[in-house]
């Protein structure tokens, strides 16, 4: 599968490059009856090696970029369709879908966009709702992103999972690193993957409201899943609430702030954990906190979040410690871009993250292993809308089993959107 992937993004480089020189490629939406349908498109190809040491040109043998679909960030050939279809001056509807490395076709969203008064910037949307908490959730598209790889807050896999429980601190710990892959005593007993700090390849379900006066602006939502797991059916009878509050002081600067709060656990997991009596709610609790800043030729942004996850606390196996809740993470992002000329510029980012120190019968550890990022990179525009981009990943992961504590990744991506 991976060398038929390359393969294809290879032969997709190679025909789009050519069809750019030919201006053969479409530029704008598509826009039907009479413009209240509109019909957008994104094509993302990206290739990556891992060049560490022990490697040449090998697989990311430490599952940093591996996501919650199970695909690499970096190796990843991801198609999205949307439409928007207005029904007079109050109603939208918009939808999209995607497939990603060949893969099923996925709805990513669809949602009706209710706005009571045209001339007020308000409006209601109802269904899978695009994200409300977070600075770099509005940007996931290849061509919003200026690197290939992505925040580690929005992507890495920790060992947490909402459907699968650790009996015991010592179990917790014995799993670390193991987010891409992982499964507990307690709940689901099939491997898995853990969930990422806030989902970047997810929308949640539910309803949204969003205002705004152009200096300040405010979102609101009610939704289904959290935002470490966005779902469609609801698997606990919880709710999450949501906000975020963006601030334009002056030109060029954004300053945004972001909670969320809801039910994680899986109540299966819960009767698991506590037996059938059990009626707790356990909770994710997040907040973030981003700023941006763009003059000239330059773009700053920072963007750190916190996370807190409340568990169950069952009775250990003689000889080990209980559980210890909540579990807390903590991230940072730091990320430039510079235009070096028309359609050129190089860019880059720093991610840390970081997880609270639990006890078990033998040590005191962070619960999952700390990692860090570095990427730095660049991208051409061929045309407007075909954007060629590079870049070189450093991933390091403080302890941990099993998987290799270093990976150095070298990528290519070509996007193309109209």
């Amino acid at each position: 599968m991976i060398a038929r992937i390359a393969r294809l993004t290879c032969l997709l480089i190679a025909g789009i490059s050519r069809l750019a020189m030919a201006q053969a490629l479409p530029s704008e939406p598509i826009a039907l009856a009479d413009g209240r349908v509109t019909v957008s498109g994104d094509v993302s190809a990206g290739y990556a090696c891992d060049v560490s040491l022990a490697h040449y040109c090998g697989d990311d043998l430490g599952f940093f970029d591996y996501t919650d679909y199970e695909h690499s960030a970096l190796r990843l050939f991801r198609v999205d369709v949307s439409a928007a279809v207005r029904a007079g001056a109050h109603f939208t509807l918009l939808g999209e879908i995607r497939t990603e490395n060949l893969g099923v076709l996925r709805p990513y969203a669809l949602y009706l966009r209710i706005r009571p008064w045209t001339t007020t910037n308000f409006d209601i949307q109802v269904g899978r709702v695009p994200p409300t908490f977070g600075a770099f959730a509005r940007r996931t598209y290849a061509n919003d992103n200026p690197l290939i790889g992505y925040p580690l807050a929005y992507q890495y896999l920790t060992t947490l999972r909402p459907d699968s429980l650790p009996i015991s601190t010592d179990e917790l710990l014995r799993k670390r690193t193991l987010g891409w892959l992982v499964r507990y005593s307690l709940g689901d007993q099939a491997f898995d993957h853990g969930v990422p700090l806030v989902s970047a390849f997810r929308w949640d379900t539910g309803v949204q409201v969003h205002g705004g006066n152009g200096v300040v602006n405010a979102t609101a939502a009610v939704t289904t899943g959290t935002v470490s797991n966005p779902l469609f059916a609801d698997d606990n009878q919880g709710r999450q609430f949501a906000g975020r509050v963006e601030v334009r002081p002056l030109m060029g600067m954004i300053l945004g702030t972001s909670v969320a709060r809801g039910a994680f656990i899986g109540q299966t997991a819960v009767r698991a954990a506590l037996g059938e009596s059990s009626g707790a709610e356990f909770m994710q609790t997040a907040w973030g906190g981003d700023a941006e800043y763009s003059r000239d030729h330059y773009l700053l942004r920072a963007e750190t979040i916190v996370s807190r996850w409340q568990v169950p606390m069952p009775a250990a196996p003689p000889g080990q410690a209980a559980v210890q809740s909540p579990l807390d993470a903590l991230s940072l992002s730091l990320e430039g871009r510079y235009k070096l000329r028309p359609g050129l510029y190089a860019a880059a980012r720093y991610d840390h993250l970081g997880f609270s120190d639990v006890t078990s019968a033998t040590a005191t550890l962070p619960w999952d292993a700390p990692v860090m990022r570095v990427e730095i990179g660049g991208g051409y525009s061929i045309q407007r809308n075909l954007l060629l981009k590079g870049s070189f990943q450093h991933n390091h992961r403080d302890g941990g089993l099993l998987l290799p504590s270093v990976a150095n990744m070298i990528a290519a991506q070509l996007v193309f959107w109209f």
